[in-house]
């Protein structure tokens, strides 16, 4: 059984072509599984990423390579919030559709989370970055 999806935006597929040179689909979804993934693992940032979910996807700061899974990236978007000076970026885990077919599939948000600055300057130090706004 397939799981229920909300549509997020449509990317600028030449943006995201430093994940695969093969994207399919400029289409962003995200499923009910991911949310309620993000929900239960990140509740204290979930209000902001679903805020800020289609911002980041349409203008990010960084994409890093995700080590772990292959057509995927780590992007990141820095943000300011008032109650939390550590909490300064958030991380959103992008799958990219490298087959549509014809439309039936689409680029995948599979996670998301709050990083700390000195978090972010690891990552940016540690793996590879694939595009930088800066």
């Amino acid at each position: 059984m397939e799981s229920a999806f909300r549509e997020i935006c449509n990317f600028d597929i030449n943006l995201y072509k430093c994940i695969s040179e093969q994207i399919d689909t400029s289409r962003v979804v995200l499923t009910d599984k991911s949310m309620i993934h993000i929900e239960s693992n990140h509740p204290e940032a979930y209000e902001d990423i679903m805020n800020l979910l289609e911002e980041t996807i349409l203008c990010p700061d960084y994409i890093i390579r995700d080590e772990k899974h292959e057509e995927t990236g780590l992007v990141i978007k820095r943000i300011s919030t008032d109650n939390n000076s550590s909490d300064n970026s958030i991380i959103i885990v992008l799958k990219v559709c490298t087959d549509s077919c014809d439309g039936l599939y689409a680029n995948s948000v599979l996670s998301a989370w709050k990083i700390s600055i000195k978090r972010l300057q690891n990552y940016l130090r540690n793996k590879e970055v694939l595009y930088s706004r800066y």
